[in-house]
Formats: C-alpha cells, sequence, structure tokens
C-alpha cells in the first residue's frame, strides 16, 4: 500500500481523489495544494495523504466558498505534514477539525475514504503483470493472458459484469473492478488500440460495437 508520503503520479491522484485528471492539474496550476505536498519533476505528482484535500475541495463545493475551502486545507496541511512519517493508521488518529469563524469543518471523512482508495490502488497495481515474454508486454491480469486495459474498456462500454466475466471466466468481480481503476490510473497513450484475437478461454458475447459521442468543439 502506497505510504501517505509516497507521491503519485497525477493520473494516480485523480483516482485516489475521485476527481478528474483535469482537476488535479488545476490543483497543481492554482497552487491549491501547498507545494510541500506537490513535485513537478519528472512529471507531474502528489503526495498521496494529501489527495483528501483534492477530493474535500472538489466535493464541497457546493456548500463551502472557495475561500472557506482553501483555508480548511491551511489549517490541516501541517497536521498532514506532521504525522505523513508515521503511515495512515496514525493519519485517521489525527485531529482534523477545522473552525471557520462560525463554520466547523471536519475532514476525517475524506483522510478515511482516501485511505481506503489508496489500498484499492496498491490492489490494483498488486494484479498486474507486465512481461515481454506475455502479448508483447502488454500489461495483463496476473496469472493470465487479460489484457488490463480491455477489462476496463468493456466496464467502461456499459458491458454488465454477467457479460465481462462470461466473456472472461478466469476474472471474478473484484479482479474486474481492480481493473478498471488500474487502468483509470494509468490510461493508455494514443489512439485507444483495436481489440485483435481474444485471450484464451474467452467468448465473444456481441459483436455490436459503441459508438463515440463527439464532443462540442
Amino acid at each position: 500500500m502506497p505510504a501517505v508520503a509516497d507521491m503519485l503520479k497525477a493520473s494516480e491522484a485523480a483516482v485516489v481523489s475521485r476527481v478528474s485528471l483535469r482537476d488535479v492539474n488545476r490543483v497543481i496550476d492554482e497552487r491549491i495544494l501547498p507545494d510541500a505536498f506537490v513535485s513537478r519533476d519528472n512529471g507531474r505528482h502528489v503526495l498521496a495523504g494529501a489527495c483528501s484535500f483534492i477530493a474535500f475541495y472538489f466535493e464541497s463545493a457546493g456548500r463551502l466558498t472557495s475561500e472557506e475551502r482553501l483555508f480548511a486545507i491551511r489549517v490541516a496541511g501541517p497536521r498532514l505534514t506532521r504525522v505523513r512519517a508515521l503511515g495512515w493508521k496514525a493519519l485517521l488518529r489525527e485531529d482534523w477539525t477545522v473552525r471557520h469563524e462560525f463554520l466547523t469543518i471536519d475532514l476525517l471523512s475524506f483522510v478515511k475514504g482516501t485511505s481506503e482508495r489508496v489500498e484499492d490502488l496498491a490492489a490494483a497495481r498488486d494484479l498486474i503483470s507486465i512481461s515481454s515474454d506475455i502479448l508483447g508486454g502488454t500489461p495483463v491480469i496476473r496469472g493470465t493472458r487479460v489484457p488490463v486495459h480491455d477489462v476496463a474498456a468493456a466496464v467502461a462500454a456499459g458491458r454488465s459484469l454477467e457479460q465481462i466475466l462470461e466473456t472472461w471466466p478466469s476474472l471474478d468481480a473484484r479482479t474486474v473492478g481492480l481493473a478498471a481503476i488500474y487502468a483509470e490510473a494509468n490510461p493508455l497513450r494514443g489512439r485507444p488500440r483495436m481489440l485483435g484475437a481474444l485471450p484464451e478461454g474467452s467468448t465473444i458475447i456481441t459483436n455490436r460495437r459503441v459508438v463515440r459521442r463527439r464532443t462540442a468543439g
């Protein structure tokens, strides 16, 4: 499991924070997070523990002003700095209550949610195997020849869990969910790859293609 002080890629931080990659980049560009929680060296990275602040900033937007949210992050930031080396258990024992004039904000639920999603991210990482001997180095689900991004694409296309498990009988519900997490945290670069032959043990459920909607320019 990534430690509180580990730096996550921006795409991983988006998954853990339950926001878009664009939102993570906004947090970095607009310095919503303290600089100590962000790295721009060799790509953009965010402190794992600070993903709780990203989740809070966007999830509470409908109830709190920007000034109130930024105030809460500024007050809570030193608390994260103080316990970041002690681990998630210490983080969850910390007092995350912030008081602003007549307003009381409790960030504990965001810290707890972040710790759970970081655990899921770690499980998704462990699920994947990459070897030049298997499909030319394509990331596959460990112990199979099932490309993880194919499973995630099936989830994104709206296929039911039953259909996905019929297509790849070696998988289970937990594996499908983790595959989707891994693929979101590690998106393919460039154009989506066209699916070729199905992996061993899989079956075709339907040959209906999903038409992509064009977004307005």
